[in-house]
C-alpha cells in the first residue's frame, strides 16, 4: 500500500537540478495537516513549482543556450510543461471524485522529464 500524498510533499524531476514542493489548493475539500491532492493536481506553477534549472535538451530554452555555448550543456531556469495528469493515482479512493494521489504516482512533463514523489508530506494514510 502508498501513502496518500498531500500538500508540502517533496517532488524531484528526472531533469531538474533541485527538489521542490507540491502545492495543494483546499478546493478538494479532504485534509490532514495540509489538503490531500488528487490526480488533477497537476497544473505548472499553481501545483508543480520550477525545479531550479533544467538539462533536459527538448527544452527549447536549453537547446537554444546550449546550441549557443557550441554543443556545451546549458541549464536554463525550470517551467514544467503537463501535459497529462498524475498517472495512475489511486483507482479505489477518490479525492474531490477524482483518484486519490498516492506516492508511487509519476508525472510527465513535455520536456521529457518524469517528475516523482519523494516524500508525500504526511506518514499516517495509507491508499491502494
Amino acid at each position: 500500500m502508498g501513502m496518500a500524498v498531500c500538500g508540502g510533499a517533496s517532488l524531484q524531476c528526472s531533469f531538474g537540478a533541485v527538489p521542490s514542493a507540491l502545492m495543494v489548493l483546499p478546493k478538494n475539500r479532504v485534509t490532514t495537516s495540509m489538503p490531500i491532492a488528487n490526480i488533477m493536481d497537476n497544473l505548472a506553477l499553481m501545483n508543480i513549482l520550477p525545479f531550479g534549472v533544467c538539462t533536459s535538451l527538448a527544452n527549447p530554452a536549453v537547446a537554444s543556450a546550449t546550441a549557443a555555448a557550441l554543443g556545451v550543456l546549458t541549464p536554463m531556469p525550470c517551467t514544467p510543461v503537463i501535459p497529462a495528469p498524475w498517472i495512475p493515482g489511486s483507482p479505489t479512493v477518490l479525492v474531490a471524485n477524482m483518484p486519490a494521489l498516492n506516492d508511487s504516482s509519476k508525472l510527465m512533463c513535455a520536456y521529457a522529464g518524469v517528475i516523482q514523489i519523494l516524500s508525500p508530506g504526511q506518514a499516517t494514510i495509507q491508499v491502494p
